[in-house]
Formats: C-alpha cells, sequence, structure tokens
C-alpha cells in the first residue's frame, strides 16, 4: 500500500509539474485502470471512473492518441454499459490507428452482440485496406468469410492474418477447412497438420484431416488421424466412423495386393468400432450401410487354409475344410445382408442400398449350394437391382450390377447396353460386354468391345484378362497372351485370373516364375474347390524341384475334382492328367512303388498313351523291373511312328538310355544303327547319337552323325555337339578314375576361338578348370563365364555355379578386404561380394533353387572365415543352413547328399567358432550319417579333432587323429591340417604317416605338385616354429623356397627365421640369406606387402646400409593402409625424422612433413600403453 501511495504521489506531483502535458494524465489514468482491475464491485468500478476522466483529460489534449480513446471504449462498453459511447470510442481509436487490434476486436465483438455483421464486415475490410499490419482484421474477415462460404476470400485472408498469428491453432484449421471445400486437398492437409501440431487434440482438424486421407487414398495416414481424434474424444461418432471407413479402404488395398489375411485382420477390427458406432448412434442408416460394407470384404477376403500340412491327406478332411471355408464366407455375406436391410428401413429412399442387397444376395447365392437350387431366391436379387433402377435409372453403375447378377443373356445385354446409352465412355461396360459376346462366341464383337475398354481405361484388369481369353482369335502370339493376363493378375488378383495365368505359364515357359508362383497360392487361398488352382501348383512346385509339396498339390487337386459338380465326362479327363502329373512326381521323388501302382490303375482304365508310357518305363527300370521296362520299351517304340516329331525324339532317347543301362552301350548302338533314317533326322537326334557315340571308342556311329551344319539355325545344336565330343576326349584320353581333363580343355579352348559367344562352352571350361584342381584354377574359370545381371538368370545358372565355387575353392587364397589380411597372390580376385549379392539375387528371385542356397552359404562362409567370423555373419548362416538342412531333397540324389554333408560340416564350423562345442560335435555326428562316400569321414574326424582340441580334451584329440590317419584322404588340404595339429598336440607316434600319405597324395595331382610341396613345407616350418626348433624351421623354409622361388608368403616367412637365428648368434652369413629371401619376397610381391620393407630395413641396418635402411623404411610406410598403420611404424618415421633433421636434408620426403615429437605422440596415440614410446617422448620435450 504504501508503495501505491508514492506512486500516485509521484505521478500527480508529475502532473501537476505539468498539467497541459496529456502523457502524465494517460499514465495516471493507467495507474488507476490497473488498480480497478485488481479489485471487484463497486470499488473496482471508482477506480476506473477515476481513470476514465484522466483518459478524457488525455484525449482533449491530444486528440490523436488512439490510446485513450481504445480504454474510453473499454470503459463505456464494460462499466457504464454504454454502448454508443463505447462504439464511438472504438471508431475513433480505429480510425487513428487500424492495427490497434483490441480496439478492433472489442469494436467488432460489439457489432457482432448487436446482430451487425454486415458493418462488422466493413469495419474489418476498411481497417485491413487500410494498413497490411491490422491482421487482427484478416481474421476476423476471415473467420465471417469462412461462414459465408466465401472459400476464396475466406484463403486470402486468412493466409494474411496468419502472418501475424502464426502459432493460431484456429486460424490453421479454418485455413484448412476453406481449402477442403476449395477441393485443394493437400493445402488443406498441411493446415489441418499444422493446427493439429500446435495443439494436438483438435478434434476437427483430426477428423478432416483423417477424411482427406481417405479421398487421396492413404489409409495408413488417415487410420492414424482417426485414432488419435479417437483418444481426444472416445465416444466422436464421426471419428468412429472415419477409422471404420479407413480400415475398409485399407483392406481393399491389402486384398488388392493379395494380401488376405492381412485384410480380414483390419475388417475384422473395423467391425468392432463399426459395432460401437451403431451404439453411440443407432439411427444413422450410414452407420448400417459401412458395417455390411465390411462384413461384404470380409466374406471376400477369408483365404481357405491347408488343413494337410504336417498330417495324412485325407479326401473328406479335403472337403471339410471346403466347407468349413465356405460356411464362414456365407456367414459373413448374410450377415452384411441383415445390416444392409437395417439401413434400408432407415432410409427406404436410398438407391444404393437396393444395389448393396442385390450383390450380398448374389454371394450368398454363389455361396450357398441350396439357394443355387432355388430359382426364386436368383431372382430376388435381379429384383434388388431393379429396386436400385426405379429410384435412380440413370445410374450407370447400377445398370451394370444388373447386368453381373442376372443369369439371363439378353437381359444381360439389354442392361450393358443401357448403361452405354447413359455412357459411351464406360470402360467397365465395355469390357463386361466383350465377356459376354465371348460367352455367346461372338468372337469379332468381343474383339472390338475388349479393345475399346482397354482404350478407355488401361488400368481396367478386365480387359487386359479379356485380350488373353480373346488371343487365339486375334492371332496373338503366346508371350503377347501371357503378358495381358499378367497385367491383368497385377491390376486385380482375382482368381479366375490367376488360374488363367498359371495355365499361359504352363504354355510359355513361365511356370518358374516368382510371380505366377504367387498367383497361384493366392488363388488357392480364395478359390480351394478349382482343381486346376492346385493342379497349377503341383506344376509350379514340380518345375521348382519341390517334388514332395507337387506331390501333395496334385492328391489335393484330385480331391477337387471328385467332389467337383462338373460333367462326369470332363471330370474323368481331368483325372487322367492329375493322375499322370502325379505318378510323374512320385517318381521324381524317388517314391517309384507308389508311382507304379498310379501307373498301373491308369493302365486298368486304358489312359496310358506314349507320354506316360515314357515314365512308366522309366518307372520300371528303376524298380529294377528290367524286362517289363523292355517290354513297355518295345510298345513305345511300336508307336514313334504315330507320334510327333519332338515326342518321337523323345521317346527315342528314352528308348535307347534304356538300351544302354539294361542291355549295354553295344546293344545301344546296334539299335541306333538299326533305325530308319527319317528318325534319326533332327537336332535332338543328333544330340543323342553324339552322347552314344562318345562312349564308344571306336566311334561306330560317326557316319550317324549329321554333316554341314553350319547355318545359322544350327548353332546352338554345334555347340553343344562340340561340348559333347570334349567330354568324348576326357572319356577315352582317360581312365575311368582319372579322366583326362587337359584333353578336354584344350579341345575346348580350341572351339572357343571359333566360338566365343557360347555360353555353354564357357560354362563347361569353367567347370572343368575347376575340377583339374589347378592351381589358379580359381582365378581362371571366373574369367571364361559372364554371370547374367537381368531376370530371368536361370539360362546363367552354370555360369553362376562356376563363380559360386570358385569363390570357395580350397586352393583360392586371393583376399577380398586387406582390411583382415593382405593380398599375396598374383591374380587379381575375381569373386567375393559380387558374387555373393549374385546369389543373394538368385534365391530371392528363385526360392527353391537349392543350388544356389548352397553356393551361398558356402561363399558367405569363405567371407565370414576371412572377417574371423563376425557374429552377424554366423548368425546369416546358421539361419540359411537351418533352412537347407530342413528341405528334404537334399536325401534324393548322391549330389544332394554331399551338399548335405558339405552343409552339416559348415554349421560344424560355426558353432566351433563361436564356441558352442556341443553343436560343433553333434552337426559332426550327423555328417557322420550322411556320408556320400567312405573317403569323405575323414574330414568329419579332423573337424571332431579340432573340436576336442579346442576343449583340451586331449584323449578324445588323439583317437580322432588315429581315425583320419586309418580312413586317410585324397585331399592335400586335410593333411595339412592334419599335420599342424599333430605337431601342436604332440600326436606323432614316431613314424612320418601324415607325410607319406601326404606325398601319396601329390603322386595323383595332375597339377600344382609344387605349389602343395612348397605349401607343406611352409606347414612344416610353423610346426618347428611351434616347437621353437628355428634351424628346421629354415631348412624346411629353405626347401619350399627352392620348389616356389615366387611366392611371396614363403620368402617372407623365410626371412623371418634367418632373422631369429641371426639374432641367437648363429652367424653373419644368416642376415645374408634374410636379406635374399625378403628382397626376393619384396620383388615377387604384387602388391606392397607390409612387413616385408620393416623386416628388410631392420636386417640392412644391422648390416650397416643406412640408405637401404632409409629406403625400405619409407617403403614400409606405404605398404600400409593409413586406418591400419601400427604404432611402431609412427616410432620408426621418428627416427628418419631425426636423422633427416640433423643432416639438414632439404629433401621433402614423407618423414619431414612432421618433427620427431609428433611421430612419437602419433605413435603414443595408436598405443599409449608401451612405456618405451613414453621415455623418448620425454627426452624430445628435455631437449627441445
Amino acid at each position: 500500500m504504501a508503495e501505491e501511495a508514492d506512486d500516485i504521489a509521484r505521478l500527480q506531483k508529475t502532473l501537476n509539474s505539468d498539467p497541459e502535458n496529456p502523457s502524465h494524465h494517460f499514465n495516471i489514468g493507467i495507474f488507476w485502470w490497473k488498480k480497478g482491475d485488481e479489485v471487484s464491485g463497486d470499488e473496482s468500478k471508482g477506480f476506473k471512473a477515476k481513470a476514465a476522466e484522466h483518459f478524457v483529460s488525455s484525449a482533449k489534449l491530444n486528440p490523436s492518441d488512439g490510446a485513450s480513446f481504445r480504454f474510453l471504449g473499454h470503459y463505456y462498453s464494460a462499466v457504464t454499459v454504454d454502448v454508443q459511447r463505447a462504439i464511438k470510442c472504438y471508431q475513433r481509436a480505429l480510425s487513428l490507428s487500424s492495427d490497434d487490434f483490441e480496439a478492433g476486436e472489442a469494436f467488432c465483438d460489439l457489432l457482432d452482440a448487436s446482430g451487425k455483421e454486415s458493418l462488422q464486415i466493413a469495419v474489418c475490410q476498411e481497417a485491413s485496406e487500410k494498413s497490411p499490419r491490422a491482421f487482427w482484421a484478416f481474421r476476423r474477415l476471415g473467420y465471417l468469410q469462412v461462414h459465408h462460404k466465401k472459400w476464396e476470400e475466406a484463403v486470402r485472408s486468412l493466409q494474411h492474418a496468419i502472418r501475424g498469428y502464426p502459432t493460431c491453432a484456429d486460424l490453421w484449421e479454418a485455413l484448412g477447412h476453406a481449402y477442403h471445400r476449395l477441393g485443394r486437398l493437400t493445402a488443406a492437409n498441411k493446415s489441418y497438420g499444422r493446427a493439429i501440431e500446435l495443439e494436438d487434440s483438435r478434434i476437427f482438424s483430426l477428423i478432416e484431416s483423417g477424411n482427406i486421407h481417405l479421398m487421396l487414398g492413404t489409409f495408413r495416414k488417415g487410420i492414424e488421424m482417426f485414432r488419435l481424434a479417437l483418444e481426444a474424444s472416445p465416444h466422436n461418432l464421426a471419428a468412429h466412423f472415419g477409422l471404420a471407413s479407413a480400415l475398409l479402404g485399407l483392406s481393399k488395398e491389402c486384398a488388392s495386393m493379395g494380401a488376405y489375411e492381412w485384410g480380414a485382420s483390419l475388417l475384422k477390427e473395423a467391425s468392432g468400432i463399426t459395432i460401437a458406432c451403431s451404439q453411440l448412434s443407432s439411427n444413422f442408416s450410414s452407420v448400417w450401410k459401412l458395417h455390411g460394407d465390411i462384413q461384404i470384404a470380409y466374406a471376400m477376403c477369408i483365404t481357405w487354409e491347408d488343413p494337410m500340412t504336417g498330417s495324412i491327406i485325407d479326401e473328406w478332411n479335403f472337403k471339410e475344410s471346403i466347407n468349413e471355408w465356405k460356411n464362414r464366407c456365407l456367414a459373413s455375406a448374410k450377415k452384411a445382408l441383415l445390416l444392409y436391410q437395417r439401413a434400408l428401413h432407415l432410409t427406404p429412399w436410398q438407391s444404393n442400398i437396393y444395389a448393396d442387397i442385390a450383390i450380398a444376395l448374389d454371394l450368398v447365392n454363389s455361396l450357398d449350394e441350396k439357394e443355387k437350387a432355388d430359382h426364386d431366391t436368383q431372382q430376388l436379387s435381379e429384383r434388388m437391382s431393379l429396386g436400385s433402377l426405379i429410384f435412380e435409372g440413370i445410374n450407370v453403375d447400377f445398370w451394370i450390377i444388373l447386368a453381373c447378377i442376372t443369369k439371363d443373356h439378353a437381359l444381360k445385354q439389354h442392361a450393358l447396353i443401357r448403361s452405354l446409352q447413359l455412357d459411351t465412355s464406360s470402360a467397365v461396360s465395355w469390357a463386361y460386354l466383350g465377356k459376354l459376346y465371348i460367352k455367346l462366341g461372338e468372337n469379332q464383337l468381343a474383339s472390338q468391345a475388349i479393345d475399346l475398354a482397354r482404350s478407355l481405361d488401361p488400368s481396367l484388369a478386365l480387359a487386359w484378362a479379356g485380350m488373353s481369353v480373346a488371343s487365339h482369335h486375334r492371332n496373338y502370339s503366346l508371350s503377347e497372351t501371357y503378358e495381358s493376363c499378367f497385367r491383368a493378375v497385377q491390376l486385380m488378383p482375382l482368381a479366375e485370373f490367376q488360374i488363367g495365368l498359371g495355365m499361359l505359364a504352363t504354355l510359355s515357359g513361365h511356370l518358374s516364375s516368382p510371380q505366377v508362383f504367387a498367383a497361384v497360392c493366392q488363388s488357392i487361398q480364395r478359390a480351394p474347390y478349382y482343381p486346376e488352382s492346385h493342379n497349377l501348383h503341383g506344376l509350379i512346385c514340380e518345375a521348382c524341384s519341390d517334388y514332395q509339396t507337387a506331390i501333395s498339390a496334385y492328391r489335393l487337386a484330385r480331391f477337387a475334382l471328385r467332389i467337383s459338380t462338373i460333367f462326369p465326362e470332363a471330370i474323368k479327363s481331368s483325372l487322367t492328367d492329375v493322375s499322370v502329373n502325379l505318378a510323374r512326381a512320385l517318381c521324381q521323388a524317388g517314391h517309384m512303388l507308389e508311382a507304379e501302382q498310379e501307373f498301373e490303375t491308369l493302365d486298368k482304365d486304358s489312359m496310358l498313351d506314349c507320354k506316360v508310357l515314357q515314365i512308366y518305363a522309366f518307372v520300371l527300370w528303376k524298380l529294377g523291373k528290367n524286362d517289363q521296362a523292355l517290354h513297355v520299351a518295345r510298345n513305345l517304340a511300336k508307336n514313334v511312328s504315330t507320334m510327333e516329331k519332338t515326342s518321337g525324339t523323345a521317346a527315342i532317347g528314352l528308348i535307347c538310355q534304356l538300351i544302354y543301362h539294361i542291355s549295354g552301350l553295344e546293344v545301344a548302338i546296334s539299335t541306333l544303327s538299326k533305325l530308319p533314317r527319317e528318325y534319326l533326322s533332327g537336332a535332338k537326334m543328333s544330340l543323342i547319337i553324339s552322347a552314344v557315340n562318345a562312349l564308344d571308342s571306336r566311334n561306330r556311329l560317326q557316319l550317324l552323325l549329321p554333316t554341314g551344319l553350319s547355318s545359322f539355325d544350327a548353332y546352338d545344336l554345334i555347340v553343344e555337339i562340340h561340348a559333347i565330343k570334349a567330354m568324348n576326349k576326357m572319356i577315352q584320353s582317360g581312365s575311368e578314375k582319372f579322366p583326362d581333363i587337359h584333353s578336354s580343355l584344350k579341345y575346348l579352348r580350341k572351339v572357343l576361338h571359333l566360338y566365343p559367344d557360347s555360353r555353354l562352352l564357357r560354362d563347361h571350361l569353367g567347370s572343368l578348370l575347376l575340377y583339374s584342381g589347378d592351381w589358379l584354377a580359381s582365378h581362371l574359370a571366373p574369367r571364361c563365364t559372364v554371370l547374367q545381371t537381368e531376370y530371368p538368370i536361370r539360362t546363367g545358372i552354370k555360369s553362376s555355379k562356376v563363380h559360386g565355387s570358385a569363390g570357395v575353392a580350397c586352393f583360392s587364397s586371393c583376399v577380398t578386404k586387406p582390411k583382415f589380411s593382405f593380398p599375396t597372390c598374383k591374380c587379381q580376385p575375381t569373386h567375393g561380394l559380387p558374387v555373393i549379392n549374385h546369389l543373394q539375387k538368385l534365391l530371392r528371385q528363385e526360392p527353391w533353387n537349392h543350388e544356389a542356397r548352397y553356393l551361398l552359404v558356402l561363399n558367405l562362409l569363405q567371407r565370414a572365415r576371412e572377417e574371423k567370423f563376425p557374429p552377424h555373419l554366423c548368425l546369416c548362416l546358421k539361419r540359411l543352413i537351418s533352412v537347407s538342412l530342413c528341405d528334404e531333397t537334399y536325401m534324393r540324389s548322391e549330389i544332394s547328399k554331399y551338399q548335405r554333408f558339405i552343409l552339416l560340416l559348415s554349421a560344424s564350423e560355426i558353432s566351433l567358432q563361436s564356441l558352442d562345442y556341443a553343436g560343433c560335435t553333434n552337426y559332426a555326428a550327423s555328417a557322420l550319417v550322411v556320408l556320400p562316400s567312405y573317403e569323405e569321414a575323414f574330414f568329419v574326424h579332423l573337424q571332431l579333432c579340432r573340436a576336442y582340441a579346442a576343449q583340451e580334451d586331449l584323449i578324445n584329440v588323439r583317437n580322432e587323429y588315429m581315425n583320419c590317419l586309418k580312413i586317410k584322404t585324397v585331399n592335400q588340404i586335410g593333411w595339412l591340417s592334419l599335420k599342424y595339429l599333430e605337431s601342436r598336440y604332440q600326436l606323432k607316434n614316431g613314424d612320418n604317416t601324415v607325410e607319406l600319405n601326404f606325398k601319396m597324395c601329390l603322386k595323383e595331382e595332375l597339377g600344382s605338385t609344387n605349389m602343395w610341396k612348397a605349401v607343406f613345407g611352409l606347414v612344416c616350418a610353423m610346426c618347428f616354429i611351434w616347437d621353437k626348433d628355428f634351424i628346421n624351421a629354415e631348412q624346411a623354409l629353405a626347401h619350399a623356397c627352392a620348389i616356389s622361388k615366387t611366392e611371396s608368403c614363403i620368402l617372407l616367412a623365410h626371412g623371418a627365421v634367418c632373422m631369429e637365428l641371426a639374432r641367437q648368434q648363429m652367424g653373419s652369413q644368416c642376415l645374408s640369406r634374410a636379406v635374399r629371401s625378403l628382397v626376393k619376397a619384396q620383388a615377387t610381391s604384387p602388391f606392397p606387402v607390409p612387413i616385408i620393407s620393416a623386416l628388410l630395413a631392420q636386417v640392412e641396418g644391422s648390416l650397416g646400409a643406412k640408405a637401404k635402411w632409409e629406403r625400405n623404411l619409407r617403403l614400409e610406410w606405404f605398404s600400409w593402409p593409413a586406418e591400419m598403420r601400427p604404432a611402431e611404424l609412427y616410432f620408426q618415421m621418428h627416427i628418419l625424422a631425426k636423422q633427416t633433421v640433423a643432416i639438414s636434408d632439404k629433401n621433402m620426403n614423407i618423414e619431414s612433413y612432421q618433427s620427431p615429437e609428433r611421430w612419437v605422440l602419433r605413435a603414443i596415440h595408436a598405443n599409449p600403453s608401451c612405456p618405451r614410446y613414453w621415455k623418448v617422448l620425454r627426452k624430445l620435450v628435455a631437449g627441445s
């Protein structure tokens, strides 16, 4: 109180000193006005009355002061309630300053309370025209213009107002509303978003933003908006309705992509939200209609689940699963019908509800077998469709719905023509009309209608499907027909379209396409009662070598045929085709007895045609029933003359194969010689004759081989014949155990000069190079072949195998990443990461490709070994191997058994590197069970030996070591590994068994003998070094260097051992030998290898060659990558820097760029735990 008294006294004194000053009156008025705001009642009025007196005085003394008039307006409007005087005061204040937002807002509030809206608009317009900074006027005017739906003017006013009030959420919301009404949805969405950022609980902005996202088709964002609205207002009807609509839209989007299960889960949630919405308000027709739409969509998204997974396939279970799926769909459709009826009861004038009921009735009729037989029930859907037309006869969609529902062709045609009369650009009407004409056989009219539909709407799936159906009348190629159907499936994944795509893929050779596989699997989910979908699934799985799944699919197709309602004659023909497919799949899966039973059943029904006889003969031969197989082959030979040329050639080829395996080469040659000449023409027969002739040392079929094959059309045939001739040279020049690979390689190199573009010859050459075991084969083989990058890459699968195999060859020593090691191989690495990426791409495109997965595992294992087995690569390998081992096809052939054996050993190695010793031994034990040959057990016992060694179980180490000696191997790398373990754990019993066996391997080695001897010498030297026997180590390395004079690794090791001997005072000649070896290593290394120059500098320094010491130390600096240079190298550079400073060398070498102190500091930074560096640094600092 004392302070207030002092303030008023001071203000009064100031006024008394200058009573004509208006600011003194204004300041006292402000004081009393604030005093009045602090109290209430009559006391407040008294204070404000005193303030008003001073404001009047101020206004009289300074009529241009708008603030005085503003406060007088506040006084008259709030205290004395004299509206007219308040209006005049506010008018005066605004006339003096249009930017006075308090006066403006108060003035407009008075006008609004008086109902003078037009005057309010005029005041705001006048103020906005006078001053661009009258933001209050723009805001008020914008709100009024929104109220009067003047959207364009509102946008301009609100945009200007936002400049003054950028954080006003109301302004952003009003601007978004104006944009929304103008149809500028993106701008509206941004404005609503800004309002939500400022106030996250603005219900109107959230709901309107969600509605805009629904209109734009961004359903996920719309769902997010509606959920936020429900969090702010849990009982908001519009938010519930919007969320359900967004979920319905997203589910339709999922269904259009084939993600039916995801769509069904969304629809379940939408149904629950709609139920809650109907509880909030049960008299809204739109809510019940939305619920009905959701139920119809749910009926279309329910997928059939195969009940046969993991159980015995049974026809009764299959039929029950079909009925259960149909009942679920039917229940949802009937529920939708009831919901539509409820909506119709509330709004019987809504024509679209009649159409919805008609669609629901049609769906019920298609699912309910009882309703199909009821003619009145079928007509009810037509009547409801006509009901929608009664209310809205000019609606094109209603006429199309009638055409789709009715079964009467005349009424269907009338409805479609009527829709086209209303809208000639209706692509849907033209497409359905084309479909009708196809059924009626009017192919020309159908083609015209479909062409019009496609030109009007290229995104219409039915038009593209119609093109594929009518293709045979329009001379389209098979590939064009396939592409049309594929386009239709992409636009709409309808089961009928997907089945058609599968059938076309069978004819066009696209069965292995992942898109076809996905389409057929989706057709099974939505139409499991179609036998075609199961049969196509079996064909695709068979093409992908997944024979077990194919067998299951064929059996399901047979069950579907037995419960089908089509004509008996068609069922019998289809059952025969499916049975043949099943028998073929059983044969390929190795189930010969079951396949024979299928063929016997077909024989009883007289269904064995020529193609079936070929498979039957093959099955009998595999079962060892050679006489019966030959009998069937004779029957097949009798029918060769009646076959097509391609089928006849295949039959003759099979007969020759059976005769060769059953009766021998002589009988096969005799049979081919007796065949009529007309049967021996053609490319396939030429290959058969060439293959048989290649096995004959006397080449008795040489005269039957085609001559003059120089035309362009015979290019592939020529190449294949040359490949067979290469195999002939390998077989005839070598023995059965050791074929002459080098003769075949020589021939292929010669032929490749004539046909350099032949992928087949290049792949053969690459494969033989790898098989030859040459030390450089892993570098040469990838250069012969080319990886195919475009899709499909199945034609280049052989080259993928060559590149993948080269990357994991045991003699492949290239390093792809210097981060983990340094390359010493003269050949640049051509494999590595690009091959891994290629194999990953191949596996993504063909997930069933076991060969690609196998090579990917081995290449990743090689990469993991190079990178010291990082955890992420180990985890990836474990997953890949687990998937491969779960595949039963790995036990079907000897090659598959070998791959499974290698995968088990790989899993054992990963477990060993991950310190999972139990897993390591378990995988190794499993590998012993699937041994492809007795010799391979050597590597299992070697792996067990390593596992027990890691656990320091010396008893088991010795036992496994003895098992390795007992089993033996012809692989050099095995004896090298065993030699290291023998020395490390002192397993040698006095004899040189490992050395003797290694030398026996070298006798059978065709090439690279010297290199293997040198490597064995290196391993022996390592063993001697481990025992600290450096004299014998030097002798072993000297012998290795004499054998392989250009291997920098061996030369480096020899130089290092000689330096150690010199350190042990073994004579100066050791230093001389070290210099020679290190100089050779430095000269022969294709890349600067670290350590070599450092050791050479140390030796030269010991011999007093200072210039050579400096030169080699600088070379060592550049040998290391910048991020990997060790601390000792920096320390050595400080010595060089000291020498440069001491002699004032003006040459700018690398050491001159930094002072000795800086070099030592960098060494300390790299290795701060070395006391020697700190000691030198203290001396350098003290000396400076």
